[in-house]
């Protein structure tokens, strides 16, 4: 039995009336959706639409200059090109293939195959492509091929101040050095080219737009690049004469702590940095001076000497008896000279270098009130100087210092320093007190205006200005006793002290291993010039700092008279003087010879005969350099 549906007129209208609502509802959502689509949400959706139809390439910010403190640019940034190809617009891939890698030195068949890789709206080809080159590959007028702008790095002098300047990436971010530690200030902010293109992915010519990059700030840094020059000169001298593991040289203002120099070799050429050997590369970028700590040795006895002094413990005139060695907790410590050197002033001591002198000195002054100095002087601590990686150097803890060690610590050993932090303290006892943090950077700017002035940093005072000159006068007293008064370099009044430190390897003294130093002032006894010669290492027989470092710290000295035209303290006379044949004398006949014509020497063992010298006879030599006997 089949039912039978009735429809009426109102169950009709009904049914109409719900249709059309729903066609009205659904309607009104779509209009609704539009609106807020194309209205509420439409910069949103620009954006996230953006990469279908925008094709982005850099605009790469032009990276901020690098100055010395006089104004010579020390790095700066030049324009080269990225090409690129984008398939979807190159018409004869063949044609493009032959000529780019005909222009650019590439392989043609990879050129080919992104020439016709649809797939991909961009390929990079080759990042930084010199403008004469970009200019022939614009003249072909290539279809698909375009050119980004780029910046890339130039260091005029090349092969100079590499660990201080350090170096980029080729994408011109700051991997080592200045570059790296002041990257936020010169890297500048990118810009953008964007192109339209159609659906097919094809570019639209006359749719582009141009966000323009922000150049990166200039530094100026307090390194002068004279001076600089004159330390490079002196490093190279020192690696073709006494082929040392390496050599680091330091000059700063003494009165600010501003870094006038610093020099390390072996380095490279800073425009060619060896980035295919990573190891390589880590070894000759990383700042020995600020990075690597060594026991420091006979230069560090100006800090026992100045504690010493401050706390009246000592007086200039007072005289040690060294017979070689003392004695304490049970061991023989010797000094260097076996035989000792008898009885002798402080000033003596401190020409002599005699370990005996300073062990008394650092007995007398106790742990504790020796290790207040210390800290005082910044040892165990950083420096706070604007390079990376600086190290706090090695200070035994306090509580686990014994006399033996105390002794040891007075005239540098069982203390390992940072080049940089040593010099840094030693600046504080002779420019009347004021530890200064060691500083790099100069000022910032934009090209207009001075944005950043650095200015001095006082970390904190360590010794009285009575103890500076007191310390000042020691230290151009040595000068003058072991190279006659005003002869270090003729006419000067320079300060001074050499070091000779052994080296450990495994906790045991390494046989034949020394670092040979010299410490110089100028003005010795108002002093502005403050100087460290390290040599590491030397294998030319000789080792001796005033044999090995002082020399090139007179060539260094002589350099910077000659650059500022400072005058001649005093005249002099004979400047110069002829090495006499000591080799099979006596060492007593060799002394009174040398004696008798007034030159310097210095003794190696402990022989009674000399069996060689340094250097030979028959030498001319300025007066003021040093003979070494050889007696072993």
């Amino acid at each position: 039995m089949k039912l039978k549906i009735k429809y009426t007129l109102l169950s009709l209208q009904k049914r109409l009336l719900v249709l059309f609502v729903l066609v009205a509802f659904i309607f009104c959502a779509l209009i609704g959706r539009v609106f807020y689509l194309q209205g509420i949400k439409q910069e949103d959706l620009l954006i996230l639409s953006a990469p279908q139809w925008v094709r982005s390439l850099p605009l790469v910010a032009r990276r901020g200059d690098i100055l010395d403190t006089t104004g010579s640019i020390l790095a700066t940034s030049y324009t080269t090109y990225d090409v690129y190809i984008r398939a979807k617009n190159v018409k004869d891939a063949n044609l493009v293939a032959d000529i780019l890698s005909s222009i650019l030195g590439i392989d043609r068949d990879k050129v080919y195959k992104k020439a016709t890789n649809k797939k991909v709206s961009e390929s990079l080809i080759k990042l930084s492509i010199e403008s004469e080159v970009a200019s022939k590959i614009i003249e072909q007028n290539l279809d698909g091929v375009v050119l980004s702008q780029n910046i890339s790095r130039y260091y005029p002098y090349g092969q100079f101040l590499t660990q201080v300047l350090g170096f980029t990436t080729i994408d011109g971010i700051g991997q080592a050095g200045v570059e790296a530690y002041y990257n936020d200030y010169l890297k500048g902010v990118n810009g953008k080219n964007l192109s339209q293109g159609d659906a097919g992915g094809v570019m639209i010519e006359g749719l582009d737009y141009y966000i323009p990059s922000i150049d990166g700030l200039h530094i100026k840094l307090t390194i002068d690049s004279k001076i600089q020059n004159i330390i490079e000169t002196a490093l190279y001298n020192i690696m073709q004469d006494h082929s040392p593991k390496s050599a680091s040289i330091i000059m700063l203002d003494a009165t600010t702590g501003e870094i006038l120099g610093l020099g390390i070799s072996p380095s490279y050429d800073s425009n060619s940095p060896p980035r295919d050997d990573v190891s390589l590369l880590m070894d000759l970028t990383k700042n020995t001076a600020v990075v690597d700590v060594y026991e420091p040795g006979s230069t560090f006895k100006i800090l026992t000497v100045a504690a010493a002094l401050e706390e009246k413990l000592v007086s200039e005139n007072e005289h040690f008896y060294c017979p070689g060695y003392r004695i304490i907790d049970g061991q023989k410590i010797k000094c260097w000279r076996t035989i000792g050197h008898g009885s002798q002033t402080l000033s003596e001591g401190i020409a002599n270098s005699c370990n005996c002198v300073f062990m008394d000195l650092a007995l007398r002054l106790g742990k504790e009130r020796l290790y207040k100095y210390l800290k005082l002087f910044g040892i165990g601590n950083k420096t706070g100087v604007d390079i990376l990686g600086e190290s706090p150097g090695l200070l035994m803890d306090i509580d686990g210092v014994k006399t033996v060690d105390l002794a040891r610590i007075g005239f540098g050993q069982a203390v390992a320093v940072t080049q940089l932090q040593l010099v840094t303290a030693f600046c504080s006892v002779i420019n009347g007190g004021y530890l200064f943090t060691p500083q790099l950077l100069k000022s910032v700017y934009n090209g207009k205006n001075v944005l950043n002035e650095n200015s001095t940093n006082i970390k904190n005072y360590t010794v009285s200005k009575e103890t500076s000159y007191k310390v000042n006068k020691l230290l151009k007293d040595v000068l003058s006793i072991k190279s006659g008064e005003g002869t270090f370099v003729a006419g000067y009044d320079i300060g001074g002290k050499t070091g000779t430190a052994q080296k450990y390897e495994n906790g045991t003294i390494a046989k034949g291993k020394y670092v040979s130093s010299f410490f110089g002032t100028y003005p010795a006894e108002n002093p502005k010039y403050a100087l460290l010669v390290c040599v590491n290492e030397p294998s030319s027989g000789a080792y001796y700092g005033s044999v090995v470092a002082s020399p090139y710290g007179r060539q260094i000295f002589e350099g910077l008279f000659a650059y500022k035209n400072i005058p001649k303290d005093f005249e002099m006379q004979d400047d110069y003087f002829i090495v006499p044949n000591i080799v099979g004398m006596t060492l007593s006949q060799a002394i009174i010879t040398l004696d008798k014509q007034c030159i310097s020497y210095e003794i190696a063992g402990d022989g009674a005969v000399v069996l060689s010298q340094f250097p030979s006879a028959g030498t001319k030599v300025s007066k003021g350099s040093f003979i070494t006997i050889n007696t072993n």
